[in-house]
């Protein structure tokens, strides 16, 4: 088990990160994971499906990273996110998945450090909950 790698698939918002800010981040992030980023037009707009899809196709972890509560472009958009994690995180352990496996994320561009301190944490947490394993 020493030797996992957690795939994380990242959803982010397009409008919270600056160009060139991913980059910057992802050459912080821990190598104990492997990243998959998905730039959405805004976190509101991620279908449940797409969650659940990216587990069944081999994610350990799913991060939504969206903008703060009050800032995000659609106006509401992060907050339509915000019920969607918490309503995916039910009906994951409904289907024996660790809702510990699903994570939202609200932070500014503008504090990379703690974004980049949030994935990494993020990615310990579903590598010590070792690799999906699906029915």
């Amino acid at each position: 088990m020493n030797d996992f790698k957690p795939n994380i698939v990242i959803f982010r918002c397009n409008f919270c990160s600056p160009p060139g800010a991913e980059r910057a981040m992802a050459s912080k992030f821990k190598d104990s994971f492997r990243p998959i980023v998905i730039k959405t037009s805004c976190t509101g707009r991620i279908d449940p499906t797409f969650v659940f899809g990216a587990f069944v196709k081999g994610a350990d972890g799913v991060l939504v990273a969206g903008c703060p509560p009050g800032d995000c472009h659609y106006v509401t958009g992060n907050y339509k996110a915000g019920r969607n994690v918490l309503l995916l995180k039910r009906v994951l352990s409904q289907l024996g998945i660790e809702p510990e496996r699903l994570m939202g994320s609200w932070l500014p561009a503008s504090e990379a450090p703690k974004i980049v301190s949030s994935v990494n944490e993020f990615a310990d947490k579903v590598s010590a909950l070792g690799p999906l394993t699906l029915n």
